[in-house]
């Protein structure tokens, strides 16, 4: 049976490498360009395939009639991932990402949503879809067009279902930009620039008040980078360690889909049952097992994140 569904972004990244970021009207040199699948929704979906198998996660999303979309899609196949719910548009090209990754990991990304912003709420009527929805035990909402997230979070509360939302740049639309949304959502997954951006608090304990007096049943993790995660509710609080790399003698080469990969893990411990602390656990190791990979779906498979999790 399926365990999660992922609706939102699945971009093209074309990677670029540089020593260190320029300077305003300063040229740098790129040392090296990869070009990889990537996209928020695309990742997650990736991250969760790996660790819960062939066919237990389905993606929805936009994708152009081009040559790109026809490798994506090749690609989520060979990964295990369900594409049966994808949209084609023909007149939109596929979603690319631009990003400069300097040497020490850090990134600048500028993106081309292209058909990824197609996918609206009447498409989630399509009966494939519908089915997809009903079957998840997760519905994992990223970065699709807001009207599309607000009615699938609708849907997915109607239906009973576990609902995690990635606020991303929603985040600036502030907590009564997102009320509705938020109304219908078990767990909000961000990072502390998202939180801050929601509630205008930068501390995690005091965001996740603001966004409970909207829904006193939510949920709101908080990751922290190499710090962590932080997981707040009404009834409790849980902080977890972040897996540090250096301590495994590996290096940190790319933080690009780190919080992706946090994300894929999270949903797929939750869709296996498993508690929030073991999810958070789950998150923590998958995202700093990424940071360890060149390319932005680098996330681990079931047996190194177990192995890890040790």
């Amino acid at each position: 049976m399926l365990k999660t569904v992922v609706i939102g972004a699945i971009n093209w990244d074309i990677n670029l490498f540089i020593g260190r970021f320029p300077r305003k009207g300063e040229e740098v040199v790129v040392n090296r360009i990869t070009r990889v699948p990537g996209g928020k929704a695309g990742n997650v979906a990736v991250a969760a395939a790996r660790l819960l198998g062939s066919s237990q996660v389905a993606i929805l999303g936009g994708l152009g009639k081009d040559s790109i979309a026809s490798e994506q899609v090749r690609i989520f196949q060979e990964e295990g991932v369900v594409t049966i719910g994808l949209k084609f548009a023909p007149e939109t090209e596929s979603g690319q990402a631009y990003i400069v990754i300097d040497e020490n990991g850090n990134n600048i990304i500028h993106t081309h949503f292209g058909a990824n912003a197609t996918i609206t709420p009447e498409d989630l009527d399509d009966p494939t879809r519908q089915q997809l929805l009903s079957e998840a035990a997760v519905v994992t909402i990223m970065d699709p067009p807001f009207e599309t997230a607000i009615e699938l979070a609708r849907n997915a509360k109607h239906l009973n279902k576990t609902v995690a939302w990635d606020p991303g740049v929603k985040s600036e639309l502030g907590a009564k930009g997102v009320r509705e949304l938020l109304q219908n959502v078990n767990y909000v997954v961000a990072n502390e620039s998202e939180c801050e951006n929601l509630t205008g608090v930068r501390n995690p304990a005091e965001a996740a008040k603001k966004l409970m007096r909207i829904n006193e049943k939510l949920k709101v993790i908080t990751k922290l980078g190499s710090k962590g995660a932080m997981l707040h509710s009404v009834l409790k609080r849980v902080a977890v360690e972040c897996m540090k790399p250096e301590q495994h003698g590996m290096k940190v080469v790319n933080t690009v889909g780190c919080g992706d990969a946090f994300l894929g893990a999270f949903v797929a411990a939750l869709s296996e049952g498993r508690t929030d602390e073991e999810a958070l656990r789950w998150g923590n190791c998958a995202g700093g097992l990424k940071a360890t990979r060149p390319e932005t779906r680098g996330s681990p498979d079931r047996a190194t994140l177990l192995k890890f999790l040790k």
